[in-house]
């Protein structure tokens, strides 16, 4: 997965999570992108350091001079290293909101996930199941998907 900063020609900036930079480049030529603030299609990639999305959080530098929050908060961890349990729970939490805002389309996920990136189907949450050959066909085509574990794994 990478980030990409992109604009659309009103100069609103915004970020692009992509499989590949080939995605982005397909996504581009078919239309398919968007302005998030005003809906233009005319998009453009502004330069930005390369970024890859590992799923570990970068820690955010402090501005010097600002005062340190007294509310605890999860730290990063290290790659290769165990997650503390505050990260864990953290990320557990989220997921369990994820799941209750977005509609269950059962086995016909891989489909919807189509009909929703390729505007057939009103842009909305979804969660369902799919193959692991459908999660790679989806992210090949450029439509972003995000596994987790089943409900019942979330509690």
């Amino acid at each position: 997965m990478i980030v990409l900063n992109l604009s659309c020609d009103r100069e609103h900036l915004f970020e692009g999570w992509f499989a590949s930079s080939d995605a982005f480049e397909v996504q581009q030529e078919r239309g398919q992108l968007s302005c998030p603030t005003c809906g233009s299609s005319v998009i453009t990639r502004r330069p930005s350091a390369p970024y890859v999305n590992t799923g570990a959080a970068a820690p955010a530098p402090a501005a010097p001079g600002a005062a340190q929050s007294s509310s605890p908060v999860a730290s990063p961890t290290e790659p290769g290293t165990a997650p503390t349990p505050e990260v864990l729970a953290t990320a557990l939490a989220m997921l369990r909101r994820i799941g209750k805002a977005s509609e269950d389309v059962g086995e016909r996920f891989a489909e919807e996930a189509r009909r929703i990136h390729y505007g057939d189907s009103e842009a909305r949450n979804i969660k369902g199941q799919a193959t692991r050959d459908d999660v790679g066909e989806l992210i090949d085509e450029g439509i972003m998907v995000l596994p987790l574990p089943a409900d019942e794994d979330l509690h």
